[in-house]
Formats: C-alpha cells, sequence, structure tokens
C-alpha cells in the first residue's frame, strides 16, 4: 500500500472515531477541560446560584439571566427571590405584560414591595402616571428607606403633575442616597418645575451629571410644567362641577308654605288641609 494510501486510510480512521469528526485527543481533552471550568463556573448552592444571577443582571445580561433562571427553577423550583430576578429581567427585556404577571405573583410575599415598584414602573414606562404613583407609593410604604423606591415616586407623582407631591419623597432619596446620579437628576427636575432653574444647575453641576442628562431634564420639566397646568384645570372643573351639584341640590329643595293669619276660617286658602271639612263636621254636630 502507498504512503498515501495509508495517509487516507489513517485520516479516515480519525474521522470515524468517537472522538467525533476533526478532533484529536488534544483538541478533546481541552474541550473537557473548558466544558470542566464552565460547569465549576455555575453555582452549587441555591443562594450561590442567585448571586450569580444577580450579578448578570447588574452588568445588563438580562438575557443571559432568564436563561439562567430557567436552569435555576429548574434544579431548585421558583421561589420569590428567582420570581423578582425573572420580573425584572423580563421588564428589561420588553416582555411587559409576562413581567407584570411575575410582579403580582410577589404582592403576597416577602418581596411585596419589589412587586409593586416593578408594576409602578411599568405603568410609568407605558405613560400611565397615576397608577405608577399609586404602585410606587405602596412600594414605599412598604420599604420607606429605600432610595431608588422615593425617587421613583417623586418622579412619577412630578410627571402626574404633582409638584407638591412629589418633593419630600425626593429629598427623603437625595439625603439617603446623596451621589446617586438618577437620584440627583431628579431632584434637579423637581426645582426646575418648582421654577427654581439656578438651584437645578447647581445641583447638576456638583453631580457633573452629563449632557444628555441635562437635555432630558430639561425635556423632562416641560412637560410636567404642561402637567401641573392640566391637573390644575381639572381641579378648577372639579370644583366647578362640585359647587353647580351643590346649588342645583339646593333648587330642588320645595320651600316651606307660608301659614294664613286666619287659620280658623273655613274657606281659608292658607288653612290647614282638611279644615274645612273639619269646619262643616262641627257645624252638623252643632245642630
Amino acid at each position: 500500500m502507498s504512503v498515501a494510501a495509508c495517509g487516507a486510510l489513517a485520516l479516515l480512521a480519525a474521522c470515524s472515531s468517537p472522538q467525533g469528526y476533526g478532533v484529536g485527543p488534544q483538541a478533546e481533552a481541552e474541550m473537557k477541560m473548558r466544558a470542566d471550568n464552565a460547569k465549576d463556573a455555575v453555582p452549587d448552592t441555591p443562594g450561590m446560584y442567585l448571586g450569580l444571577i444577580s450579578r448578570m443582571q447588574t452588568e445588563g445580561l438580562y438575557y443571559a439571566s432568564l436563561a439562567h433562571i430557567d436552569a435555576y427553577e429548574r434544579q431548585y423550583g421558583a421561589s420569590p427571590n428567582s420570581i423578582v430576578l425573572r420580573a425584572d429581567a423580563l421588564r428589561a427585556t420588553g416582555q411587559a405584560s409576562a413581567s407584570a404577571s411575575a410582579y403580582t405573583q410577589l404582592l403576597n410575599t416577602p418581596f411585596a414591595a419589589r412587586g409593586h415598584r416593578g408594576l409602578g414602573l411599568l405603568a410609568g414606562a407605558s405613560g400611565d402616571f397615576r397608577h405608577a404613583a399609586q404602585e410606587l407609593d405602596e412600594a414605599s410604604m412598604l420599604a420607606p428607606t429605600d432610595p431608588a423606591t422615593l425617587s421613583d415616586l417623586g418622579y412619577a407623582l412630578l410627571r402626574e403633575g404633582d409638584v407638591n407631591g412629589a418633593r419630600v419623597p425626593l429629598l427623603k432619596a437625595i439625603e439617603l442616597d446623596p451621589h446617586n446620579p438618577k437620584i440627583a437628576a431628579n431632584v434637579a427636575l423637581l426645582l426646575s418645575a418648582s421654577g427654581a432653574d439656578g438651584d437645578a444647575q447647581t445641583l447638576m453641576n456638583q453631580q457633573g451629571l452629563p449632557a444628555d442628562t441635562r437635555a432630558a431634564v430639561a425635556r423632562d420639566a416641560q412637560k410636567v410644567k404642561e402637567a401641573s397646568r392640566a391637573r390644575e384645570l381639572a381641579d378648577q372643573r372639579e370644583s366647578l362641577a362640585v359647587t353647580a351639584h351643590k346649588l342645583a341640590q339646593t333648587a330642588a329643595v320645595p320651600q316651606p308654605r307660608a301659614f294664613a293669619s286666619n287659620q280658623t276660617s273655613a274657606g281659608s286658602a292658607g288653612g290647614w288641609p282638611g279644615s274645612d271639612a273639619q269646619s262643616r263636621l262641627v257645624q252638623r254636630v252643632a245642630q
């Protein structure tokens, strides 16, 4: 047999071996080592695995976190800890309906505050800031020292046009977390909506907020002012409607009749009802 033929047979033998097509002993060893490393990278306790998933989400790997949440729940079962991570990932990946369903599952668990906050954020993302404020208010009552929730509540109230209502939660938030740029931006928005544009600029300068954030604050400030005017007009219309209703009720009440001075006259128009019949009866008895 020629050398070429022997080489061809050797190649065919390698291709038909259990190692797989084109995989030699050295390559197989390297793949096995990588697989072992990957296996070691997956934590072997529920707490460690959840920590890994949480870190993925911190790094913005929400789709990857969803895959690992599936794996976690297959191995350990669903729990409030995994459901809250799933809800956040679904919201971050634009799956609002599924995210809302997951957040709702949390409302009767120790993660109820996270559930209400998530539902509030979903409502705000859809433009329903009234519902957002209601959910975030519930969340802030359950987690009164969470600065992110307080900041989100303040922002929702601002977008609803309730500038006065937004003041306390936002000032709580920035005192709890004074170096958070998102909270600082929301407080700057509050200041601008309150007419203190100079203070808003000073705060943004102190926090070193970038130009795109400042531009977003300016845009939102205009939206807040429009919402505030709309809220004032709605309150005025409601007040007028209540006043008109009260006047209508007053006009509908029948006024008491004035009594005639001579109530004893048989034919008196102002006498008691039936007084003429009573007079005739007295006359018949007298006869």
